[in-house]
């Protein structure tokens, strides 16, 4: 997921931050199915080749940079950044023995890389934590070679539709959880702040993460998990208001009348 962050950027007050048993819990939502499938799409529009550069800003675990060091071979190379060390030290223990292999720690707005190094770059759910959008994709566009591909994935908070018998604690739970990133709407405004920067080839697709299970390999429940971690004290919400709608969600669940819907949108562009 990544979902939360702040992966890229210092965190505002108030938005997720993490420790080492966040890092670890952030790790293990990667491995499940809607994640996974994520990065298949990702790979797909990303199109990464054999023998080239590629730079993944905001890392987090190291999922990506792994699997494409398989992708770009032995005469390719593959550079992370992340603002946590905590997320960084797993990556570099998943990427171990790879020769081919670069971490930094780093803000995505003053990434510590040379102009025009790479082939192609990719930030998948990083921005929209990011205050300064503009200089975080100004950032992209510097390190890319003239025709070089970048791939930004984020979500559109707002899309999320999830069932309740209680509509209003739901309103409040989605409210509160708006608060651990800056920008909730950010896919909105991307495509025009691509183009700001100087990218040219502007595309989107969307892709929507929807269930009527709480499966735990579903996106629905890495949300729910993050959630249940953040919320409580924000928009009136006691720690018994948010294991009552946990409780909820289960019984929804079991009365197989659980319904959750988001969507994910993937922009390409290119340097000219």
């Amino acid at each position: 997921m990544t979902t939360p962050q702040p992966t890229g950027e210092a965190a505002p007050e108030g938005q997720l931050t993490f420790d080492e048993d966040s890092a670890e819990r952030f790790d293990a939502r990667y491995r499940t199915r809607d994640i996974v499938h994520r990065r298949e799409l990702v790979y797909h529009a990303l199109d990464a080749k054999p023998g080239e550069a590629i730079l993944d800003v905001g890392c987090g675990p190291g999922f990506f940079v792994a699997e494409l060091l398989g992708q770009v071979g032995t005469e390719g190379s593959v550079v992370g950044v992340d603002r946590s060390p905590q997320m960084l030290a797993v990556a570099a223990h998943r990427c171990a023995g790879y020769r081919n292999v670069t971490l930094h720690e780093a803000d995505a707005t003053s990434l510590p890389v040379e102009p025009a190094d790479f082939d192609r770059a990719l930030s998948v759910q990083v921005i929209e934590y990011v205050p300064d959008v503009v200089a975080a994709l100004a950032e992209l566009h510097r390190a890319l070679r003239p025709g070089g591909r970048v791939l930004v994935w984020d979500i559109d908070w707002s899309t999320v539709t999830w069932h309740s018998g209680d509509p209003a604690r739901m309103a409040r739970v989605l409210r509160a959880w708006d608060e651990h990133l800056v920008h909730p709407s950010l896919p909105r405004t991307l495509a025009a702040q691509l183009r700001s920067v100087g990218f040219n080839d502007v595309h989107m697709t969307a892709h929507t993460f929807a269930t009527t299970r709480l499966d735990p390999d579903s996106f629905a429940a890495t949300v729910c998990q993050f959630i249940t971690h953040f919320v409580a004290g924000r928009c009136g919400l006691t720690e018994a208001d948010v294991a009552a709608w946990m409780t909820e969600q289960h019984q929804l669940d079991e009365r197989n009348e659980f319904f959750f819907s988001c969507t994910q949108f993937c922009f390409t562009a290119r340097r000219p």
